[in-house]
């Protein structure tokens, strides 16, 4: 079922709350949203239909998400010295930032990680690495340590390590990985201004390799780093293209020493208000938090779940600050989540 049927010039209050209505209607009958009406719900203006959104999507997270939060933590496991240049990122070595400088990360740091992890009740553990395809004795490294976490900890397995081709994709497969993480990061119609050593095309061509292979997806980006309400429509329905089983909700932390070191922050109602438009296009898709969402208020943060959020990256959030595991477990239950198996 498609909202062919949607239209919207959308004029007052009453003309978005009932637009929101039909689409909630669509999208609770198993439809999905035409690319207009997905473009109209970000052009959403006025408090009734700002609040409608926030209504539709936390009906949707209610009627197709599960009752237990998607949690999973990341390990850092090579950082620096990325060749790329993404404005964004503190990893660039084109930007004089803080960032620590360390090759892949010796075994027994690797599985105390992931043992504490274990403990917590995480249910994921992703190895995520800098620089643009992680190649040679380092994917060789990698995969032995996704191997003896899998052996040690029974954890389930991901990792990030940039556009690599089939063949390591293959071996990271074999060594018992079985989620691959690459997100879009933006718009198509942005991305470029942020980022010229490689496309949006680029990444998907490795994701679509991924799948093929037998990978689960992990993939969304970056809210705030300049792009309009309606290029994160755009960024929302690209994302279709690779279907992902969970988008991570990245905020912009400005870093000292990029070239985003100074763009404004986006303001918390703009974070939530996304996270419900992701919502209405992806209603069946894990939406996870991931990096920037210090900055929210306990408030916020509950607000943020309710509209859309049923996952989270928790503990160390690669080169900027998270909250602590406990103080997010009992979040998540205040917000009505069940956060282990045993619950």
């Amino acid at each position: 079922m498609k909202t062919d049927h949607i239209t919207a010039p959308l004029r007052d209050a009453e003309e978005e709350t009932n637009f929101i209505a039909r689409c909630l209607d669509c999208v609770l009958a198993g439809g999905e949203l035409t690319e207009d009406c997905v473009y109209s719900l970000a052009s959403i203006s006025t408090a009734e239909g700002v609040a409608a959104l926030r209504d539709a999507a936390a009906e949707v997270t209610r009627r197709f998400g599960s009752d237990r939060f998607d949690s999973c933590s990341i390990v850092n496991a090579r950082s620096g010295r990325c060749p790329e240049n993404c404005k964004w990122c503190a990893q660039s070595a084109h930007y004089n930032t803080s960032c620590d400088v360390y090759d892949v990360i010796d075994r027994d740091t690797c599985l105390d990680a992931a043992r504490l992890n274990s403990r917590c009740g995480i249910s994921r553990f992703s190895f995520v690495t800098s620089g643009k395809a992680l190649r040679g004795r380092a994917l060789d490294e990698v995969c032995r340590l996704a191997a003896d976490v899998k052996s040690e900890t029974g954890l389930f397995t991901c990792a990030s390590l940039g556009l690599i081709d089939r063949p390591a994709l293959q071996q990271l497969w074999d060594a018992g990985v079985r989620r691959y993480h690459c997100n879009l990061e933006t718009a198509p119609s942005h991305f470029a201004t942020l980022c010229t050593t490689h496309s949006i095309e680029d990444k998907i061509a490795t994701i679509e390799t991924a799948r093929e292979i037998g990978f689960e997806i992990c993939s969304g980006g970056i809210i705030g780093m300049g792009e309009t309400r309606r290029q994160r429509a755009e960024f929302a329905l690209t994302l279709r293209r690779v279907r992902p089983d969970s988008i991570p909700v990245n905020i912009l932390s400005p870093i000292k020493g990029t070239p985003l070191e100074d763009v404004p922050l986006i303001s918390i109602d703009e974070i939530i208000d996304a996270i419900a438009l992701f919502r209405m296009a992806h209603p069946h898709t894990v939406l996870r938090f991931a990096g920037g969402r210090a900055r929210l208020s306990r408030a916020d943060m509950l607000e943020a779940i309710r509209v859309g959020i049923n996952g989270g990256i928790m503990g160390d959030l690669l080169t900027t600050l998270g909250a602590t595991v406990a103080d997010d477990v009992a979040m998540i239950r205040e917000a009505g989540y069940k956060f282990s198996e045993s619950e």
